[in-house]
């Protein structure tokens, strides 16, 4: 089997009628735009993968034509120079996994070990509400059937994040986990970047959210200080989670080495593919720490990190991205035939299609490609 074409197509969903304002952007979102890479191969069998802006890989896809697609560690090391020069470029090597699993007839997660057909999903929340506003939402969302949630913490004084907390573990009890995001591994320009914790209110944060029974503590720091990470880890009893947007396997040897992490969360559309993050899950293993990937971006990266996951002996739960009226399955995974929901028990199921088992859209895809 050989590589005939790899074929960029990039699709803006319009959301102007309801903006999404997530804690992590200085400004709201309304629209989604998506680049979707396609690898043909002369087989008849396509690969995809999807992520933000990939344009580099315009020029740089005509480096597999001619090449065999299931030479992947060859390939990812040719994606890693790509990576170094011209962002991030990892759908690509999702979509090779993509085309590995359909030639051999297997969902992904079947091919990367099979562990798990299903796993319980935490409901990623996005934005900040009023605590009124957000027992609202979690007791929905408890209902819907999820047993964990994430809520955001970003506010400049942190102690009205902590009011939330508190009225929802009041509302809940103990029938919901609790994690805590921060959002302070990164940040995006032209975010001013004015109310980061520094080690210090790291550590108050986490003492406090010790008294809620809270899961884990995500981004807490930049995402490079390494050293306050550990530090932080060190000094609580709440898990520290991070590494969702590290740019390959050597950084997170570095959270190995430091001892900086308790739970690995690498996205294999951003950090180094799902060649990175099967072996990230791994070094996690070993140390006897989680691993639970970040899957916020859309359907099909959803999709391929649910494989790695459930591939995983060490993943307590899955991210799924769901922070209603303004972020739902039909909105987040506008590209694909059907939008992927949890069950009523809170589990989101591994699809069972050869590959990573989604399907574009094509016939609504068609006024949303731009040309």
């Amino acid at each position: 089997m050989k590589i005939t074409e790899v074929k960029m197509r990039r699709f803006v969903f319009d959301q102007t009628k309801q903006p999404f304002h997530p804690t992590w952007r200085p400004f709201p979102e309304t629209h989604q735009d998506v680049m979707v890479v396609e690898i043909h191969t002369d087989e008849g069998i396509t690969g995809i993968g999807a992520g933000g802006l990939m344009t580099a890989m315009n020029t740089a896809g005509a480096f597999f034509v001619g090449k065999d697609p299931l030479a992947i560690e060859e390939h990812w090391h040719l994606l890693r120079g790509v990576a170094h020069f011209m962002g991030r470029p990892w759908p690509v090597e999702n979509a090779l996994w993509d085309i590995a699993a359909k030639k051999a007839g297997v969902p992904l997660a079947q091919l990367l070990g099979g562990r798990h057909d299903k796993l319980l999903a935490y409901c990623s929340t996005g934005e900040i509400h009023s605590p009124e506003q957000r027992v609202e939402d979690v007791l929905k969302i408890r209902d819907l059937g999820f047993k964990a949630v994430k809520l955001r913490f970003h506010n400049p004084d942190w102690r009205v994040d902590l009011k939330v907390l508190d009225a929802v573990r009041k509302a809940i009890g103990d029938t919901m986990k609790i994690m805590v995001d921060g959002n302070w591994g990164w940040y995006i320009p032209p975010d001013p970047r004015l109310h980061p914790w520094d080690r210090k209110t790291a550590r108050t944060v986490a003492r406090e959210l010790e008294h809620y029974d809270v899961f884990w503590l995500e981004e807490p720091l930049y995402a490079y200080d390494y050293e306050g990470l550990a530090e932080l880890r060190a000094n609580t009893t709440v898990r520290i989670a991070g590494g969702e947007l590290n740019t390959g396997l050597h950084e997170f040897e570095v959270y190995h080495e430091k001892r900086s992490l308790d739970v690995y969360q690498p996205d294999c559309t951003f950090a180094g593919g799902i060649t990175v993050a099967r072996k990230v899950a791994g070094m996690a293993e070993a140390a006897n720490l989680l691993f639970a990937p970040h899957t916020w971006t859309n359907g099909i990266g959803l999709a391929a990190n649910l494989h790695v996951a459930a591939a995983a002996s060490n993943c307590p739960f899955i991210e799924f991205p769901y922070a209603p009226p303004n972020w739902v399955p039909e909105y987040r995974d506008f590209m694909l035939t059907e939008p992927l929901m949890i069950d009523r028990d809170g589990y989101l199921h591994v699809p069972d299609a050869p590959g990573i088992g989604v399907t574009l859209d094509e016939d609504r895809l068609k006024s949303l490609e731009q040309k």
